[in-house]
């Protein structure tokens, strides 16, 4: 790191310590490191590596890019890494004879690649998959029973969580690999909710591929497969299921269908709170956010709605980073069609500040800050800087 890169990074940390009301003493004892290594990163006086800057990101409870002084260096180290997921996959029927940990703490690894996904932390998810993964696969090879099926739900998690780094990052054929070893495993555990599950997340490929159609047809077969729900997660998992179709079907230019399965969705939210079910965020405030993203893929007059929304209501922060960052995504794509770019570009900023990692991958985000960059040719410092940021498209 570089003297400027470090001088950077330090204020960062710095800026970030005083917002969060931390002292240097207690940051480092959050983080795991001296307190002199500290004060030396916050003068800039000495460089922070990737797992220094991640552990001070953990305890800040922040997006490791907002301390990062070289984004694109974060980005080339996600790729480096979907190389060594993509290897660890290649044996996940017939594994080593390496170690195994106990379940409870392979339960716990497995949970914290749940958590960086929802929060959009795919670095973290990215360094520490390739190893979780050989791991999981050694144990569903030798798991029997019970244990079997504890082995298929983490291995499902994990497998999500690489996923959506590989989704966001482009590597298209890496996430339907895992996709794949998804549908592979979920048999095992012999749960209709772990295939529902499965389901929702199989939907990228169809996204990804704009096959909206069968993406639909998937969809509603995962829906006509599930048992009758009788609680919150199974009443989450069919409205998931419900929310997503609507979505598919607005790309699809069904809006008939849509509106149908947007109205369950509803229908099933009230049912349950807000939270995280089988890892995926469902509730009232999930099922706005999909709200606002059905209005954008018909377009037309239905951006109104979309633009209506937004006035009146914004995700609270108790949803994940991930999902908030998409909604002012969403959004900023509806303003940009309304002809209000100055809200777009707020929208966009409001979302890297949510989930930087996120934002920055995201192809709508490239696409629309390069016609912001297109419009506004003599536009402030601040919009160049962001599609640089972002390597606009156009």
């Amino acid at each position: 790191m570089s003297l400027d890169n470090a001088r950077v990074v330090g204020n960062r940390v710095a800026y970030q310590r005083r917002m969060a009301r931390l002292t240097q003493e207690q940051l480092a004892a959050a983080a795991g490191i001296h307190v002199g290594t500290l004060r030396k990163i916050e003068r800039g006086a000495r460089g922070a590596g990737d797992g220094v800057l991640e552990a001070l990101a953990s305890a800040l409870g922040i997006d490791v890019l907002r301390l990062h002084g070289d984004a694109d260096k974060a980005t080339r180290r996600v790729h480096h890494e979907l190389a060594a997921i993509s290897d660890a996959l290649a044996t996940y029927d017939c594994p080593d004879d390496g170690p195994v940990r106990p379940v409870p703490e392979l339960r716990k690894a497995s949970a914290h690649t749940v958590e960086w996904r929802l929060s959009a932390q795919y670095l973290r998810i990215a360094r520490q998959a390739p190893v979780l993964l050989a791991e999981l696969f050694r144990g569903m090879h030798t798991a029997r029973g019970a244990h079997l099926a504890v082995s298929t739900h983490l291995l499902v998690d994990v497998c999500r969580s690489a996923d959506a780094v590989a989704y966001k990052h482009g590597a298209a054929n890496l996430s339907a690999r895992l996709i794949e070893i998804m549908r592979w495993a979920t048999p095992h555990a012999e749960d209709p909710l772990l295939a529902a599950t499965v389901a929702y997340v199989r939907a990228e490929t169809f996204f990804m591929s704009r096959a909206y159609a069968a993406g639909l047809g998937v969809l509603e077969s995962a829906i006509d497969s599930l048992p009758v729900a009788t609680g919150p997660s199974a009443h989450a998992a069919r409205g998931a299921l419900h929310m997503r179709a609507a979505v598919m079907a607005g790309r699809a230019g069904r809006a008939d269908v849509a509106t149908e399965h947007m109205a369950s969705a509803h229908r099933m939210a009230d049912g349950v709170p807000e939270g995280i079910y089988r890892g995926t965020a469902f509730g009232p405030d999930s099922v706005r956010v999909h709200d606002v993203s059905l209005c954008v893929s018909l377009g037309g007059h239905h951006l109104l709605r979309a633009l209506d929304i937004s006035r009146h209501w914004e995700p609270p922060e108790t949803l994940p980073a991930e999902r908030r960052s998409g909604f002012f995504i969403e959004l900023a794509r509806a303003q940009l069609w309304a002809g209000k770019p100055d809200a777009a570009f707020a929208s966009l900023l409001t979302a890297r500040r949510i989930a930087p990692q996120h934002t920055r991958e995201h192809r709508w985000v490239r696409e629309d800050a390069g016609t912001l960059r297109r419009l506004k040719r003599s536009s402030a410092e601040s919009l160049s800087g962001f599609a640089e940021w972002c390597h606009a498209t156009g």
